[in-house]
């Protein structure tokens, strides 16, 4: 994993540990320091006990520090939880921007920020859970974090991305989706499964913009068998994607961006 986040480390590994004496560290370190643990220690917290019974002690203990020192950052529980889910989710957004930015066309991009996205949740268990699955247990605060979150996904899907639907509300129903997939997995314990969604999702992310045989079969080409269940199935599970094929036979979709135009000769790895 190329990002630290907040959970991936424990607050008393020795080479985080403080100096005392003359030849102290600077107090803006030292406080630095002490926030960076304490948010890996609310993480851990959190992942193993659950949000509802993480206690302050708990918190402190992991993080090697005393109830002081946590109330000279935090305001409380509340208050550490937020700034530790901020802080990680910034630094995973933050990653699949660049992965998305550095490949080639849109459905590329997607792909690429979907799989730095399953693959940096897979090798952070405890902030897999903490982020997507206790965010639940904050309350309204919590919610509105994680809307704020999913918001910041739109820009993903610029409205150079035809859809024959409202685009806004288009953008959300597939953000949400993907943020479900990604819940169900990590609440069922199995978030080292992560990656294998990427199929799946890369398909489903597509198909809504692309049709399911758009250029160069993008969205097809995403997940084989997916594609493979979804000409099976009945009408009525598969006609979302009607439209989009109807309207992508005559009219070929722009790319946001500094992306490159799809070649129809070609399909993205």
């Amino acid at each position: 994993m190329s990002i630290l986040l907040p959970g991936t480390r424990t607050g008393r590994e020795p080479e985080r540990s403080i100096r005392r004496g003359p030849r102290r560290l600077p107090a803006e370190v030292v406080a630095a320091t002490q926030r960076d643990r304490l948010l890996d220690g609310i993480v851990r917290t959190v992942a193993h006990n659950g949000y509802a019974r993480a206690r302050i002690s708990d918190i402190c203990q992991a993080a090697g520090v005393t109830r002081p020192v946590f109330y000279e950052q935090f305001e409380g529980k509340e208050d550490a939880f937020l700034a530790a889910h901020r802080h990680g989710t910034s630094l995973v957004v933050a990653s699949m921007e660049a992965a998305f930015a550095a490949a080639p066309d849109w459905p590329s991009g997607i792909r690429s920020a979907l799989g730095t996205l399953l693959g940096i949740l897979a090798e952070a268990p405890a902030f897999a859970t903490m982020a997507v699955v206790e965010i639940d247990a904050v309350g309204a605060a919590g919610r509105a974090e994680r809307e704020a979150l999913l918001a910041r996904f739109r820009p993903f899907f610029t409205p150079e991305v035809p859809s024959l639907v409202p685009h806004t509300e288009l953008v959300d129903v597939v953000v949400g989706g993907v943020y479900a997939s990604i819940y169900r997995r990590i609440d069922a314990g199995r978030v080292a499964e992560l990656p294998e969604l990427l199929p799946t999702l890369s398909y489903f992310v597509m198909a809504p913009f692309l049709g399911p045989d758009g250029p160069g079969g993008a969205a097809a080409r995403a997940s084989e068998p997916v594609r493979a269940v979804i000409a099976s199935a009945p009408p009525c599970l598969t006609g979302f994607a009607g439209p989009a094929l109807d309207r992508h036979e005559t009219d070929a979709p722009s790319t946001p961006g500094s992306h490159k135009p799809l070649d129809p000769t070609t399909t993205p790895e």
